[in-house]
């Protein structure tokens, strides 16, 4: 069922601490942790507590928590001292989602040329 823990979704195990993450921020709708393969010198995942597959689905039936997300990125940003930063939804497998769990990745701390990649 959208929005309820999956048990299969490595990051609902992160949310629920059954797997262990390098945790920079925690609200109570979402939690933010460093990406175990940083592609920037600051590389933090911010997850909604709730199970939604993609940000698309996360948006259209949680908006707030979707919004969240969002400011817990200024919220990372300003605690990792980065002025200047990339907030990147993958959905899709040709986008290059690996994790059917809504996520954004805070990209910053060297310049980010664009397009990326």
């Amino acid at each position: 069922m959208p929005g309820e823990p999956q048990a299969d979704c490595l990051f609902c195990k992160i949310v629920e601490g059954h797997i262990p993450a390098t945790i920079v921020r925690q609200t109570d709708t979402t939690v933010a942790f460093r990406d175990i393969n940083p592609q920037a010198p600051t590389h933090v995942l911010i997850i909604p507590k709730v199970h939604y597959k993609d940000a698309a689905a996360l948006a259209a039936a949680e908006p707030a928590v979707a919004a969240d997300v969002l400011r817990e990125a200024q919220a990372v940003a300003d605690e990792e001292k980065v002025e200047s930063y990339r907030i990147v939804f993958n959905t899709g497998t040709g986008a290059g989602q690996t994790v059917w769990h809504a996520h954004a990745h805070v990209l910053g701390g060297r310049g980010l040329e664009w397009p990326p990649g």
